[in-house]
C-alpha cells in the first residue's frame, strides 16, 4: 500500500516516547490563530450584512426593502450580490487551497501560515476602507486567499507536531479558535451597531489583529519534523521532534518519519496519485466530510445568525445578542469535544451529535412552519425557544462535525499525498460554504420553514455514513493509518491493493 508504514504487530498500535510539552502547547495555540481568522469572518460577515449603515452605502435595494412597514419575514435579505460579499471570500479560498498544498510541500507549513496571514491582513485594510463595491469584493477574495492557505496548512501543522495520544485535542484547537472568532465577531457586532455611520468599518477592521498574531507568532513557532525530512532537512528534523517530545528517545517516532517520507519522494505526482484506487479512501472520506460539515446547515446558521433572529421577528440588537448566546454555546461546546475526542473517539461523538442535531432541526423547522408567517412575529416564548433549540443544535454541532470535519482528513492522508489531498478536504469545504452562504437568503425566501427540514434529511445521510464507511482513527499513528485502518475497515480494504503499490513503486 502506498505510504502504508507496517507495524510490529497486526494486532497492535505502536506508542512512541514523549509527552505534551509546553512548546508545542504554544506552537499550537499561535498556529490555530489562523482559526481565529476563520471563525472571526464567518461571524462578523452576518452581523455586518444586517446593519443599515453598511446596506445604505453599498446595497441600497436591501436597505430599502429592509425599511418597508410590511416586508416578507423570509425575503427581505434575499439579493444575490449581498449574499456574494459573505460567499466570494470562499469561492478565493477554493482556488487558493490548491496553491496553498503546493506551499506547504515546497516551502513547509509554517511558511504558509506566514503567506495566509499577509494575504488576510491586505484584505482587511481594503474591506475597511473600502468606498465602493468593487473594492469591498476585492478585499473579500483577499481574505479568502489568507483563509485558503491558513486552512491547508494549520489543521496538517496541528497534527504533524501533536503526541499521538493527544493528536485530537491538539488539533481540535483550530476548530475551538474558529468558535472563539465566532463569538468574539459577535460580540463585536452588538456593539459597533450601535456607532454611526462607521460601526461595520469597526467590525471588518479588527479582522486584523488575529491576522497580525498569527504573522509575528510564526517567527517564534518550529517546522514540523515531517515537513523538514520532506525538505532533506534531516538532521533539524531530528533536533525539533526532540524538541517537540521532551525526550531525546524518538528514534523509533523519527525512523517512521523517514520512511514515510522516504516513500513520498518515489511520487513525483501527488495529485496524480490521489487518483489511484489505493488512494480513494480517504480522499473520499476527506471531502464528503466537508460536504456533510456545511449540509448540517451550521454555517448558514452561523453566518447569518442575526439575519435569521431578525427574521424570525427579533430587533436588531436582541438578533445580535442573540447571536453572542449561540457564539458562547460554540465555544464551550468545543472544548466538551478536546475533552472526549481522544477518549470517546469520533465515531461516538459524530453520531450522538447526528441524532442531535436532527431533532433540533426538525423541531425548529415546524415551529417556524406553524408559528411564523410572512409578515408577523413569533409570539415572545417561540422565539425564546427557538433561540435555545439553535443553541442545543450548535452545541452538538460544536463538538463533532464542526472539529472533527477538520481532524479527520488531516490524520487520514499518507505523506506523499497528504498536502494534495488536504487541499481537497479545505477546497470541498470552501466550494459547499460558497454554495450554502450564496444560496442561503434565497433558499431562506422560498423554502422558508422547509430549509430546516432539507438540513434535516441531510443529517439522516452524514449518521447512515457515518455508522457504515467512516472508521475509527483514535490512538492510531499519523503514518499507520494504511495499515491499521484502511486495510480493516469491511469496505475501503478491498480498496487498498498491494500489486498496485509496488507496480507504482517500481514504475517511479
Amino acid at each position: 500500500m502506498a505510504g502504508g508504514i507496517i507495524s510490529n504487530s497486526d494486532d497492535s498500535k505502536k506508542e512512541f516516547a514523549g509527552k505534551i510539552t509546553f512548546y508545542v502547547v504554544i506552537c499550537g495555540i499561535i498556529a490555530a490563530t489562523g482559526g481565529l481568522m476563520f471563525g472571526y469572518d464567518i461571524g462578523i460577515s452576518g452581523g455586518v450584512s444586517a446593519m443599515d449603515d453598511f446596506l445604505e452605502e453599498f446595497f441600497p435595494e436591501v436597505y430599502v426593502k429592509k425599511q418597508r412597514a410590511k416586508e416578507n419575514n423570509y425575503c427581505k435579505y434575499d439579493n444575490q450580490i449581498l449574499q456574494l460579499f459573505t460567499s466570494s471570500l470562499y469561492l478565493a479560498a477554493l482556488v487558493a487551497s490548491f496553491f496553498a498544498s503546493y506551499s506547504c510541500t515546497r516551502f513547509g507549513r509554517k511558511r504558509t501560515m506566514q503567506a495566509a496571514s499577509a494575504f488576510f491582513l491586505v484584505g482587511v485594510v481594503l474591506d475597511a476602507a473600502a468606498r465602493n463595491l468593487v473594492m469591498l469584493i476585492i478585499g473579500r477574495i483577499l481574505l479568502g486567499m489568507g483563509v485558503g492557505f491558513g486552512n491547508q496548512a494549520v489543521p496538517l501543522f496541528l497534527s504533524e507536531i501533536a503526541p499521538v495520544k493527544a493528536r485530537g485535542a491538539l488539533n481540535i484547537l483550530f476548530q475551538l479558535n474558529v468558535t472563539i472568532g465566532i463569538f468574539i465577531a459577535n460580540l463585536v457586532n452588538y456593539f459597533t451597531s450601535d456607532i454611526h455611520p462607521w460601526g461595520w468599518r469597526l467590525s471588518l477592521g479588527l479582522a486584523g489583529i488575529p491576522a497580525a498574531i498569527l504573522c509575528f507568532g510564526s517567527l517564534i513557532i518550529t517546522e514540523t519534523p515531517t515537513s523538514l525530512v520532506e525538505r532533506s532537512r534531516t538532521d533539524r528534523g531530528l533536533a525539533t521532534l526532540k524538541k517537540i517530545r521532551g525526550v531525546d528517545n524518538v528514534d523509533a517516532e523519527f525512523a517512521e518519519i523517514v520512511h514515510a517520507c522516504e516513500s513520498a519522494k518515489l511520487v513525483k505526482h501527488p495529485y496524480r496519485e490521489l487518483m489511484r484506487r489505493s488512494s480513494r479512501p480517504p480522499l473520499v472520506i476527506a471531502i464528503l466530510l466537508q460536504v456533510f460539515q456545511q449540509f448540517t446547515g451550521i454555517n448558514a446558521i452561523m453566518f447569518y445568525a442575526p439575519v435569521l433572529f431578525q427574521t424570525m421577528g427579533f430587533h436588531n440588537d436582541a438578533s445580535l445578542l442573540s447571536a453572542v448566546i449561540t457564539g458562547i454555546v460554540n465555544v464551550f461546546s468545543t472544548l466538551v469535544s478536546i475533552a472526549l475526542v481522544d477518549r470517546v473517539g469520533r465515531k461516538m461523538l459524530l453520531l450522538e451529535a447526528c441524532v442531535q442535531m436532527l431533532i433540533t432541526q426538525t423541531i425548529i423547522g415546524i415551529l417556524l412552519q406553524v408559528y411564523l408567517k410572512s409578515n408577523n412575529s413569533l409570539d415572545r416564548g417561540i422565539a425564546i425557544a427557538v433561540v435555545i433549540l439553535v443553541c442545543v443544535y450548535v452545541m452538538s454541532f460544536a463538538w463533532s462535525w464542526g472539529p472533527l470535519g477538520w481532524l479527520i482528513p488531516s490524520e487520514t492522508f499518507p505523506v506523499e499525498t497528504r498536502t494534495a489531498g488536504f487541499s481537497f478536504a479545505v477546497s470541498s469545504n470552501m466550494l459547499f460554504t460558497f454554495l450554502i452562504a450564496q444560496a442561503f437568503l434565497s433558499m431562506l425566501c422560498h423554502m422558508r420553514a422547509a430549509i430546516f427540514f432539507f438540513f434535516a434529511a441531510w443529517i439522516v445521510v452524514m449518521g447512515l455514513f457515518t455508522v457504515f464507511l467512516l472508521p475509527e482513527t483514535k490512538g492510531v499513528p499519523i503514518d499507520e493509518m494504511a495499515e491499521s485502518v484502511w486495510k480493516k475497515h469491511w469496505y475501503w480494504k478491498r480498496y487498498m491493493d498491494q500489486n498496485e503499490d509496488l507496480e507504482r513503486r517500481a514504475s517511479s
